[in-house]
């Protein structure tokens, strides 16, 4: 076991504990998910160690919730002091520094952090640089290892129904950034004005969108007329932060229009904003609900394969062209009864790289085995719900993965 320090400061009070926590000798102390209810219990908890740890395999889990207690604190308006009193273990802090100085491997619970924060953000001045910034970040990551973009972002919207609406935006945002410069080949100006609607097209209704998420109950008719009214109240919240795109804005008008028919017809408006809603479609599908599980890639894809005559959709061809029918992040069963996740797209949209994590006995491997599923013996015989897919693997070595097969196989 692999142990790394965490801070006590870092520990959330009154929600699950992310991950074990356990003394320098590896004893445990608490279960992952149990409570500790206040901070009188952790301290009698912790006694008179000097340290805590938890296992390096489990240190994304608890990152998360670090972040997690960040973003709680910032929503909570607490003052910069009491925000910067809380630290993050040593290892993590390490971590951290190292993305922050090689661009080739992105903070992606960073950068979910940094547009949730964005989408909460209403005022000019700093909307619009953050923004950018934003942008700047995942059109890099895209360019420099798309597979590894996907895989993250495919593995946040599946995993978890927290900071949704971040989620979601960035998702679309990369898979409509693939189709459009890849396969559509529109100009840059058309692929900026995309980028910003896809990360946009929801900000009136940020809020709702998260709290939709986790909601048991269905929409209330006052959430569903704020769903139906969300595109002119975006555009009208844009405009006061000031933005004048005018590409920009009508495709955020238009992104929930459906109606079928070739792209070349269209404004470009409504060209982009075709794209978008195909793209939105495949995505919140993609993603879990409180209510109900995600679907399957291969039914995701087809949803917006398909236009709503029944119809091949030009823009939703696209996408899966882009992105795949076996999209990065998403598992397999392979002809050799392995589990595996996809890891790379083929040459083939059916015929990805995937690694394999559940061997043909049924167990967890010690470490992933790449397979190129364009061989027979490794053919894909189906997709397999991220929920049955019982094994714990660390997303750093499984990234780890997605940047070797773009210096491998560079297609």
């Amino acid at each position: 076991m692999n142990l790394v320090p965490v801070s006590v400061e870092s520990i959330l009070v009154g929600l699950p504990l992310p991950c074990a926590l356990r003394d320098q000798s590896g004893v445990l102390l608490a279960s992952q998910g149990f409570m500790v209810s206040s901070r009188q219990d952790l301290e009698a908890m912790v006694g008179r160690r000097e340290q805590i740890y938890i296992d390096a395999d489990q240190s994304d889990n608890f990152r998360r919730g670090f972040v997690n207690r960040l973003n709680n604190l910032v929503m909570e308006d607490k003052s910069l002091g009491q925000i910067a009193e809380v630290q993050i273990s040593p290892y993590d802090a390490k971590r951290t520094k190292e993305v922050e100085t090689d661009n080739d491997l992105p903070d992606w619970l960073d950068l979910q952090t940094q547009a949730h924060a964005m989408l909460r953000d209403t005022q000019g001045a700093t909307f619009l640089p953050r923004l950018e910034r934003l942008q700047t970040e995942l059109d890099r990551h895209t360019r420099r290892n798309p597979d590894g973009t996907l895989f993250a972002l495919i593995h946040l919207a599946g995993s978890e129904v927290n900071q949704y609406s971040a989620s979601h935006a960035m998702l679309v945002n990369v898979i409509c950034s693939l189709a459009a410069r890849d396969v559509l080949k529109w100009p840059q100006a058309q692929l900026k004005a995309l980028s910003s609607a896809a990360l946009t097209m929801n900000i009136s209704m940020t809020e709702l969108q998260d709290r939709l998420a986790v909601q048991k109950e269905p929409p209330t008719p006052a959430q569903l007329q704020r769903i139906q009214t969300h595109a002119p109240r975006s555009v009208d919240l844009l405009q006061q932060m000031g933005v004048s795109d005018v590409l920009w804005l009508e495709t955020v008008l238009n992104h929930g229009a459906k109606t079928p028919g070739p792209l070349a017809r269209r404004a470009d408006g409504q060209r982009l904003a075709r794209l978008i809603q195909r793209a939105d479609m495949f995505a919140a599908r993609l993603s879990p609900r409180a209510t109900r599980a995600s679907e399957l890639p291969g039914t995701a894809m087809q949803s917006c394969y398909f236009d709503e005559n029944k119809q091949i959709d030009e823009a939703g061809a696209a996408l899966i062209k882009a992105v795949g029918i076996y999209s990065p992040g998403t598992y397999v069963k392979l002809a050799s009864q392995e589990v595996a996740v996809v890891i790379k797209r083929g040459l083939n949209t059916t015929m990805p790289k995937v690694a394999v994590l559940i061997n043909r006995q049924g167990m967890p491997t010690g470490e992933p085995s790449v397979r190129d599923t364009s061989q027979a013996d490794y053919r894909i015989i189906a997709s397999v719900p991220s929920r049955d897919v019982k094994v714990t693997h660390s997303l750093d070595k499984l990234m780890g993965l997605t940047r070797q097969a773009a210096t491998e196989w560079p297609w």
